[in-house]
Parts: C-alpha cells; structure tokens; sequence
C-alpha cells in the first residue's frame, strides 16, 4: 500500500498479518511498515515500491488488531531444518534471479504513495534515522535527523508508526525488527537539537492528545505476552509523568487506542473476536474521566467516529447482525438513543469506513465485487460507485482535504494504482498514464461452487488469456476461512510471475473469512468449521470440473490459521492435490487449545471452542484437526516454512504435524510396496520470531522451486517472467 493501510473497521480478526505485505527499501535493510495510518495533512508523491511512509491509524485497526492464533512457543523441541539439501542444491538459477530482484534499480516499481505532514513538516524514515523535512523540500535531500535508531542496539530496526503531538513539540514513534514483534515507542522533543526524551517498551497503539494547559499527553497500551490489556498516560517536560490509566480484567478481551479523525475523542476500545465496549477520552480535557459509549453486551460489536458534536457508528445490533451505521448525539450516547443511518445490502462486507466534512466514504465488497458509496451528510444522499472488475482490494489513504478522497486498488497481479473520488464533482477519477500490459495479457473470472449444504462459494480466478487448454496448466489454489478475515489479495510479484507462465491462481473465499459479511464468518467456525473444508473441496472439485487444471498439476497454498483447512483436506481428499506450501501452519488445533498458558489461548475460544471444558467442542476439533487425522495413505508433497521463535503458531506442534506425517508416509510406503515414490515432507525452519516474513528472496524462490519440481514443470521459463517482471 503504499501497503494495506489499517483503519478501525473491520478489515479482520487478526492482528499479525499486514494485507498487502511490507514494503521494503533495500538499501540500508530499513522496512516501512504501513499498519498505521497517520493523521494529519497527506500529500501525494510518487514513491518506489521500496520505500513507504506512515499514516494514521484508521477505523479498521481495531478489528484487524484482534489478536489470533498467537501462542508463546515453551519447551521448544530441538529440531533441525528438514531435507536441507533438498533446498538449496540446484538453486543457482533462482539465486541468480532473487539477486537481481535486490539489485536492479528500483525505479521501474513506482506507486503512488501518501506522505504526512504537520504543521509544514514532513515525518519519516530515511536510512536508519527518523528524520523530517519541510514540505516544500519533500523531494529534496534536505532533511533534518531527529532519531538515529542505532542506539536502540537493535539488529536492523524499522519504524512502524509515527505520530506528532498537536502543536509539534513532541514526535513519538513506535520501532522494532523484522525478528520480533516486540515493539519500542520512543519520545523524542523536537528542538534545535532533538533529543530522545523517554521510551516505552512493548508499546501497541499510542495517540498524542493536548490538555487545558496546552500540555502534550501521550496515551499508549502495554503489551506483555501478546496480550494488550493495560493503558498508560504520560506527560513529558518539567511535569513529566507516567501512570497507568485503565486496566482490562477480562483475558479474552484487548484494549485497543483510536484517535477520531477531527481529533475530537481519543477512543479506547476494549474488544475481542464478537464484543466490543468503547469509552470516549475528551480529546480537549484528557484528564478528565472517559465517558462510556455502550457497555458490552455480548456478541455487539460497534466502532466510532465523530463529526460535528454526532458519533458515527457502525455496529452489527439489530437483525440482521450484519454491519449497518448508526448516529447519535455524543452527548447521548447510550444504545437507546441510536439510529439507523445507513444499511448494508445482503452478502455484503464493510472494509471500510472515512468521515469528511460533509460527506461519509464506505469502502464496501459485494457479493466480491468492489464499491465505494458515498452518503452526503447534508441531504443523506448515496452514491454507489461499481469500482473496475479486476480489482481485488483497497488500499486506504487518510486524506484532510475536504474535497477529495484518494484510495488504491490492487489485485494478487496488479500493482496499486490509484484513484480519486472528488466530492465537487461527484466523480470518481483515475490515475493517469501508461496501462499494466497484465490487464491485456490475463483475465480474472468470479465464478462460484456449490458446497455440500447448497452454499454458493465465491472464488476469484486469474489466468493468462491467450491460454488455449487450461485443463493442461497447473493450478495454484489459495485459501483462508478463518477469524472473519479475507482472504489476503495483495500483490505480490512471485504471483504475477506465475500468471505470466501459465499458471492458475485460484482464491476460495471460503465460509469462516469475512468476504460475504459476519455471517460468513459465524458459518465457519466453532462447530461450524467443516463448512470450510466443505467449501474447499467443493471449489477445486469445480475448478477442474470447469476445465481448469486437474489434480495432478494442482497445488494448494495457505499461511497461519489457513493451514487447518489445507491439513484436515490433505488427510480427507488427498487426491485432489499434487502439492502443498504452507507458511507459519497452524496445524495442532487441538493441543494447541487445550493449553491455557499460551497467551491468546483465551482469546481464540470463540474461534476454535473450548476443548478444555466442552467435549462437544473437544470431540468436534478432534474430528478436523489436521495433527489428529493424519492416517497411512498417499498424500500430496508438502513444503511447511516454520519461523524458529514465531510467538503466534507454536514451532512445536508443527514439528509434531511434520513428524507424524513422515511416519504416517513410510508406513504407507511399506503397504504400497516396491516402486512406490514417497511424497516431499520439507519443514523449512527460518531464524527469527516473526509471524511471516513475507519479504524474504529466499523463501519465495525455495517455494517457487518445490512447485516446479512437484508439478514437473520446466522452469526455464519462470526465470525468464521474473527477469520481465523487473522491467514492468
């Protein structure tokens, strides 16, 4: 977006995973992380797909902040990383490319990118060094280092998000590594010589608010263990301070901090998977006591904004419980005093949400096509706009220009590019310049399947057009089902790459996601799981009955919680497939839930049940759980990448899934007898704690490798589409 921007509605349950991938500036190993959007003025400039800034937290961060499948990762079995050889003999073609990727002048990536300004100053990071520049020299090589991040003495840090106290004396910003997610906020004043004033560890969300005395006061959560459950206040200068401000008893619940977009209220929101309760913080009297919007009622969940003295809210109370928006006076605002504003039509999902001065923006999928509406405040008129049929996600900007509303759209093979909606107008307008020769050279197709109760599936299909047997191409299929969260539809080169020698990409919006609205999600888990396998069988079943690809030539790819669905399909209907990839796998459901010490164990219950204390949720796991179903049989090849120190998908127990699955081949092997050829089982440890490191050259060509050499493809050709992917 520019990454995926996160906003505070909606976009998921899930806390780790950044929708459109990091975008990486090579030089210098510095990451810019947009999952923080940055209020104050944008301005628009163009930017390599290296080097991306901050923006403000928007609505939709708190329901992607919902922490999931995240565990401590205790008593680690000694391990080493499996078929090592495997991977790394015969790869000097693709080291060839991946250095080329990490070389080649990146000028041939641009997108267009926000950068943020306050008070005439522009805020980012350049090198290893927060720094700023005044906004008419944002182009130059002018700028004016506030922070070297060195001394921090952190192995290549990068700034996640950044944010500038109202009248400028004070800029905070919230660092950490590529390894950990453990984050430091630090406090830097802003004087002739800038100078760190404090800093915070295993900071979150953090927003600045100015009190009666103009005085800066920089509220920020805790996070201990991945779970974030306290709230903190401080003041710097000669009235320095730090106290805690609110503490959230309830484990399976996380407190979460949004300031609304006109500053008004600082919002503490305390939520989990289906609750949420939201206190306002008066944004010109911060030491005053917050005000309770709603105390939670469970399985509501509402969200805030705020414009001229009324709230905005967007909650799924009322029938259907599906999103819809609600107003009400802020010094009104109990449930009882809520009306309905604005409905959403069936099978239809709320990614987002942005307030202006006259006007309301949602950012809406439908039936998995994309619209924004546009309600004027004035005469609460609407505007649908049917947004281009290739386009698979939004890329949110926050903008304080009344006038104008800028967003991207992507695809898993586009870049973003951009668009505008001007309010004057009533237009919405498009990026000029040259088209993406993809949108000549492929085409997506929306088709459906039909699971085993009747569900009608979505699934959104990209594939070269110049294709003429399909049913000889092979067939990369990619799922989630999980936490009420799309599937991820960003770009990624390695994608493109694919399309552009012939392969399928298929992406099965199964029940358990969010792509049809809260009901799809509530159909897909607890002891409603099995529609999602169900619904993956059903689409590849339909894919190749559709003539696209067979089993033979068809691979399955899925990341976190996306692998109990491709784990419980490979022990049920293994002959659908010729091989996996798997990324950061949660595969042990059952162990994994029956654990108590883990730290989000609590917070999954109404994902995955309780296994502990009911056995009609214990016995509905088993029956799933891809560790628990392995059995001798013939599987498809498996390639697993595992993180050493991911807090998030135990390592355990995806050495235990890796482990009993080799057994579960041999033994096989033994029944098959002489002249049977073993499927690959690979586990590919990577160092570091992060969840997926979705950047890694190295990664990506090891996968690339074990699809080529599983499938029996020649992969010349796939050399020869990354080196043209360069050149786009």
């Amino acid at each position: 977006m520019m990454q995926q921007k996160t906003k505070l509605f909606l976009r998921a349950l899930k806390y780790s995973i950044l929708h459109l991938g990091k975008c990486m500036q090579k030089q210098h190993l510095n990451h810019y992380n947009l999952a923080d959007h940055y209020y104050n003025t944008i301005k628009l400039k163009k930017y390599h797909l290296t080097k991306c800034l901050q923006n403000k937290t928007k609505i939709s961060e708190l329901a992607r902040n919902i922490p999931s499948r995240s565990f401590s990762c205790k008593d680690l079995l000694p391990i080493k990383q499996e078929n090592e050889k495997s991977l790394t003999e015969n790869m000097d073609a693709f080291e060839k490319v991946r250095t080329k990727l990490e070389t080649q002048p990146q000028e041939e990536y641009e997108i267009i990118n926000a950068e943020v300004k306050h008070g005439g100053f522009v805020y980012y990071q350049e090198g290893c060094c927060l720094v700023r520049s005044k906004d008419e020299e944002a182009d130059s090589e002018n700028y004016e280092v506030l922070f070297n991040l060195e001394e921090l003495k952190l192995d290549q840090p990068f700034i996640d998000c950044i944010r500038v106290a109202p009248d400028e004396k004070y800029v905070a910003a919230k660092i950490r590594t590529e390894d950990s997610e453990a984050s430091t906020c630090i406090v830097v004043k802003l004087t002739d010589q800038p100078v760190m004033e404090a800093s915070f560890p295993n900071v979150s969300s953090f927003e600045w608010v100015k009190d009666e005395e103009d005085e800066d006061v920089l509220f920020y959560t805790f996070q201990r263990n991945l779970r974030c459950h306290d709230v903190y206040r401080a003041t710097f200068g000669d009235n320095k301070r730090n106290e805690r401000f609110y503490t959230e008893k309830d484990p399976s619940f996380f407190v979460f901090l949004y300031l609304t977009k006109d500053s008004r209220f600082l919002t503490l929101n305390i939520m989990n998977k289906t609750t949420s309760e939201v206190w306002l913080i008066d944004g010109l009297s911060p030491w005053d006591p917050p005000v309770l919007i709603q105390k939670r009622i469970h399985g509501v969940l509402y969200y805030v904004e705020h414009r001229d003295d009324e709230l905005y809210i967007l909650t799924n109370v009322g029938e259907p419980t599906e999103f819809k928006l609600m107003r009400t006076a802020a010094d009104t605002p109990a449930i009882m005093n809520w009306d309905l504003f604005f409905t959403m039509k069936r099978n239809t999902k709320v990614v987002d949400l942005d307030m202006f001065k006259d006007h309301c923006v949602l950012f809406l999928k439908h039936s998995n096509l994309l619209y924004v509406n546009v309600i004027g405040l004035a005469d609460d008129s609407v505007r649908s706009l049917k947004l281009p049929p290739w386009a698979c996600g939004f890329i949110m900007d926050t903008n304080s220009d009344p006038k104008n509303c800028p967003f991207q759209l992507c695809s898993p093979i586009r870049p973003p590019k951009y668009y505008t909606y001007k309010f004057a107008e009533g237009k919405l307008f498009e990026e000029t310049g040259h088209e993406d020769p993809i949108t000549k050279t492929s085409r997506v197709l929306r088709l459906e399947a039909k699971s085993k109760d009747g569900k009608l599936v979505p699934m959104t299909i990209f594939h070269k057009t110049d294709t003429e047997d399909l049913q000889k191409k092979p067939l990369l299929v990619h799922v989630y089902g999980a936490y009420g969260m799309d599937l991820k539809m960003n770009f990624r080169p390695e994608r493109r790459v694919l399309v552009d020698d012939g392969w399928i990409l298929a992406y099965c919006h199964v029940r358990g996601g969010g792509e049809l609205g809260l009901q799809w999600h509530t159909d897909g888990c607890l002891t409603k799981k099995l529609n999602g396998l169900a619904d993956l069988e059903a689409c590849i079943k339909t894919l190749h009955g559709q003539g696209f690809s067979q089993p033979s030539l068809t691979s399955l790819t899925a990341f976190s919680a996306g692998g109990v669905l491709v784990g419980a399909l490979c022990n049920s209907n293994p002959e659908l497939l010729r091989a996996v990839t798997l990324e950061a796998p949660f595969l042990d459901v059952l162990n994994t839930m029956m654990d108590t010490t883990l730290p989000l164990t609590l917070e999954e219950l109404e994902e995955w049940g309780n296994p502990s204390s009911d056995e009609k949720h214990k016995s509905y796991i088993k029956h799933y759980c891809p560790c628990e179903n392995i059995k001798p049989q013939h599987y498809p090849s498996v390639h697993i990448t595992a993180y050493e120190n991911d807090e998030r998908v135990p390592l355990k127990g995806i050495v235990n899934y890796t482990e009993k699955l080799k057994e579960a081949v041999m033994e096989y092997s033994k029944i098959a007898g002489e002249g049977y050829q073993n499927p690959n089982v690979i586990l590919d440890i990577q160092p570091g704690g992060n969840h997926v490191i979705e950047d890694s050259h190295k990664k990506i060509t090891a996968q690339i490798k074990f699809l080529y050499e599983e499938l029996g493809l020649d992969s010349t050709s796939v050399f020869e589409d990354l080196k043209k992917y360069l050149k786009f």
